[in-house]
């Protein structure tokens, strides 16, 4: 049986007017430019994943994800993060290939969509019914395994200020998480980086913005070098993953921005 082929992209950070800019940065762009490097690997896939700020606080840019996101053909599998305005996004994604929250089964395997956007703050949560419905989904089918995506980080960056606005009630959601040995993968967006971890056996992933990147272990924010990129996944009927990072080269990455990167704070 082939793998469960997965594409994730995360922060687009997108806004209505194509040529506005964030800090130097043309979002939408530089999300064109890393669609354009991972064709090959979104025609094999049989989903994208986008885990949250989707849009920049802005509710026409997703007209523009709209625009740029229906032409692949995919199921496109979608979170809300803090730049975002859930019931915007929710109304303006209510339709196929858009799938906003809940779960879906592909394979051998349930995909679990969490909201954790806390209102009005960069730092986030996962509420009573969110963690229910997490729960259920994860108990309702204990023989698939299960890939579970989250906008804000469950874990430690080890970086003063990143951490300070991560999910706040990790020890909640890692509760659900332990009574389901199903679980086999965590993965979040909102860092602005690269970061593969592992806790009792489950596989902790951050993967990097298709903007800019913040510099790994600062104490204060601080911007990286890196260019955009995107998470590939296969995931395995045995419940086995495989998983890389891929990045826009650096002429890639320069065309599409008019200046070195640079974005906001989480």
């Amino acid at each position: 049986m082939q793998p469960l082929r997965l594409v994730q992209i995360t922060d687009t950070h997108l806004f209505g007017d194509p040529s506005e800019d964030l800090r130097g940065v043309l979002s939408l762009p530089t999300l064109n430019a890393v669609l354009g490097r991972a064709a090959a690997d979104i025609a094999r896939a049989d989903a994208v994943l986008v885990t949250g700020d989707i849009v920049q606080d802005d509710p026409t840019g997703y007209a523009r994800f709209r625009e740029a996101m229906m032409p692949l053909g995919k199921p496109v599998l979608c979170i809300p993060g803090n730049h975002d305005l859930p019931s915007v996004l929710r109304r303006e994604l209510a339709r196929p290939p858009f799938v906003v929250g809940g779960h879906v089964d592909l394979q051998a395997w349930r995909i679990v969509l969490l909201d954790s956007v806390l209102q009005g703050a960069a730092s986030g949560r996962l509420s009573p019914a969110e963690l229910q419905s997490l729960d259920q989904a994860l108990g309702s089918e204990p023989e698939r395994h299960a890939l579970v995506c989250l906008h804000h980080h469950p874990v430690s960056m080890s970086s003063q200020w990143l951490d300070q606005v991560g999910l706040e009630n990790r020890d909640d959601f890692f509760a659900v998480i332990d009574r389901h040995p199903q679980v086999r993968a965590i993965v979040w967006g909102h860092v602005h980086q690269s970061a593969a971890l592992e806790r009792h056996g489950v596989r902790l992933l951050a993967t990097p913005s298709t903007c800019a990147q913040f510099k790994p272990h600062a104490a204060r924010f601080e911007l990286d070098h890196r260019p955009p990129g995107y998470r590939i996944l296969e995931l395995h009927a045995d419940g086995s993953l495989r998983t890389e990072v891929l990045w826009l080269d650096s002429a890639g990455a320069q065309a599409a921005s008019r200046s070195a990167f640079s974005c906001s704070a989480a």
